[in-house]
């Protein structure tokens, strides 16, 4: 029989829909039952929910039943009753057109299955590059107690006798392969030396960025960005995490008690720290959207102002995701940060991130670089503004070429990528090294969704004759394991009457990052007149692409929907019958 709760303890939304002896009730516990749960599950303990990304489509996360079954225990030990709920799955490698393009869609299912179901708290579960962020929104938007297990990444590549790493090696073996110096048979045989492990991108992609970021915001357990997803110390942080997920509801830590403007600043810093992804700007602004938290673009350029480049990964770097794990991982570079940090952030385990990293030792000071000697004295993801990009646009230097960073060439547009490729490799192409390669129609709603495309292949006679970097500018993101003198997120897009819609062939654009300004050096009138001529391309009629372009915010908003701005809470009225 169900037992009274401890009147101190606070109280649990699920007995909203198991305790009693109404007919609700009756019908919430015996449906249940049919599973073989018994009756003590429901005297009040708290319900946690799990919500796993896996999927055999989501390569990244394809061993996440493992970890479920881990969190499972985790939560039992507790004293917990466990449940797992699944949700659509993102797969980076796989889903067409972008996976950006629904990132928010799963937002939205994320909270309201939160919502709907008696859970009392919940278990996030992600690990490719758009399931942490999904989660996250919508978990924030319903604002329960809430951890993150990411799955962690896969094990270096080796290939040849040399360090290869996913994504990164992928697409400077791609440019070789066109260039014709290597051969598609090699390519061919790297393919499976480059992913030979479960787990995400072992380069500080924007999964790996984003697992660092969720432990740097305090939403999970210390060593969850880099304990690599094969190692049995990733089983035993999921069974930790359900253990401590227990605890967090009966102690009432909600994410918006651990989240605050300095977790996000503490974030933004640590991003530089260890080379991130660009693609963290346009999540964590959206995150912060959901949280209600005040934060703007340019807080990437001054909160970070000054934070050195500490770690020494793919593609700013050498190392991979294992090394970094063997070196130390994240604790070691927020303690080597130190009063940059708001070290006092309270964390899940209820310690602060201080306090988190007071043991962290420094095991190979190469992969993880010391203040006094980083491999950048200022790493930050670089703001850029100018009449191209009145919204603003990002760059990401440490993964530039230097001579690059203040350039002015004449613009070779391209109209959308199926324009990009039935010309790049023209042997007639009007280009030459000091071109700027211009993408437009690939933002929000110009794509729509924004695909990782803004890293745009060189010509193929540049490549030929020796070029190995060019500036290029779009309304597109990139992938986080990508490298070169990329220009992204140009705000607003050429299909919300941005600038970049003005851009013709031989217009000259000016590139200065040191004073963060992208131009286009073309009089204002004349700009104003072609934006006004400008014909955008038709947006979709119908489905949800059509809702997308709809509502979707512009990059420098985080890209999320309008209506989905803030929280809303888990109280839900009524009941089914």
């Amino acid at each position: 029989m169900p037992s009274e709760q401890d009147p101190d303890r606070v109280p649990l939304r699920s007995q909203e829909w198991f305790g009693g002896s109404d007919i609700n009730a009756a019908m919430h516990r015996s449906w249940m039952k049919n599973q073989g749960v018994p009756d003590r599950m429901f005297d009040g303990r708290p319900v946690i929910g799990i919500c796993n990304t896996y999927s055999d489509l989501t390569p990244c996360n394809a061993h996440f039943r493992e970890l479920t079954e881990q969190v499972k225990r985790g939560v039992l030990e507790a004293g917990g009753f466990p449940v797992e709920f699944p949700v659509m799955s993102l797969g980076e490698t796989i889903v067409r057109p972008t996976t950006m393009l629904y990132r928010n869609l799963v937002s939205m299912e994320v909270e309201e299955s939160i919502r709907a179901n008696p859970v009392d708290g919940v278990v996030l579960l992600c690990g490719c590059d758009k399931t942490t962020p999904a989660l996250l929104m919508g978990a924030a938007s319903c604002d329960l107690p809430t951890i993150v297990v990411s799955g962690g990444p896969m094990l270096n590549g080796r290939w040849q006798g040399r360090t290869v790493g996913s994504g990164t090696s992928l697409f400077e073996m791609s440019e070789e392969v066109r260039a014709g110096r290597v051969t598609e048979c090699e390519f061919r045989a790297a393919e499976g030396a480059m992913a030979r492990s479960a787990g995400h991108c072992n380069t500080m992609g924007t999964a790996s960025t984003m697992a660092c970021m969720v432990e740097t915001l305090g939403l999970a357990l210390p060593g969850n960005a880099a304990i690599p997803a094969v190692d049995a110390r990733r089983r035993l942080l999921a069974n930790e995490s359900g253990f401590r997920a227990v605890a967090m509801v009966r102690e009432d830590v909600r994410m918006s008690r651990i989240v605050t403007r300095a977790s996000f600043e503490n974030a933004i810093k640590v991003n530089a720290a260890i080379g991130g992804s660009t693609n963290a700007v346009v999540h964590l602004l959206a995150l912060a959207g959901r949280l209600e938290i005040d934060l703007e673009l340019d807080d990437f350029d001054r909160a970070a102002k000054g934070v050195p480049l500490l770690v020494d990964l793919m593609p700013a770097g050498r190392f991979l995701m294992e090394d970094f794990h063997a070196a130390g991982g994240l604790p070691v570079v927020v303690k080597e940060l130190g009063d940059i940090l708001h070290t006092d952030a309270l964390t899940v385990n209820g310690r602060t991130l201080g306090e988190n990293s007071t043991d962290a030792v420094a095991w190979d000071c190469e992969v993880i670089r010391m203040v006094g000697e980083p491999l950048l004295p200022d790493a930050r993801i670089t703001v850029l503004r100018g009449n191209l990009a009145p919204s603003g646009a990002v760059i990401k230097p440490a993964a530039a070429s230097p001579h690059l960073l203040r350039h002015t060439g004449p613009a070779l547009v391209f109209e959308g990528m199926d324009d990009f490729r039935a010309r790049i490799d023209d042997p007639d192409l009007p280009v030459d090294e000091n071109t700027v390669l211009v993408l437009r129609h690939a933002g929000p709603r110009g794509f729509p969704g924004m695909p990782e495309v803004g890293n745009l292949p060189l010509p193929k006679k540049l490549l030929q004759a020796g070029v190995t970097d060019m500036v290029r500018v779009s309304d597109a993101r990139m992938s986080g394991t990508a490298f070169g003198t990329v220009v992204l997120h140009v705000a607003p897009e050429a299909a919300a009457g941005g600038a970049l819609a003005a851009v013709r062939d031989g217009d000259l654009v000016a590139l200065d990052v040191t004073a963060g300004s992208l131009r286009l050096l073309v009089d204002a009138e004349e700009i104003d007149r072609r934006i006004a001529a400008a014909a955008p391309p038709l947006p979709p009629e119908t489905g949800y692409a059509s809702l997308y372009v709809q509502h979707v915010l512009q990059a420098d908003r985080g890209a999320d929907f309008d209506f989905l701005v803030g929280r809303r809470g888990a109280a839900v009225h009524g009941d089914n019958h």
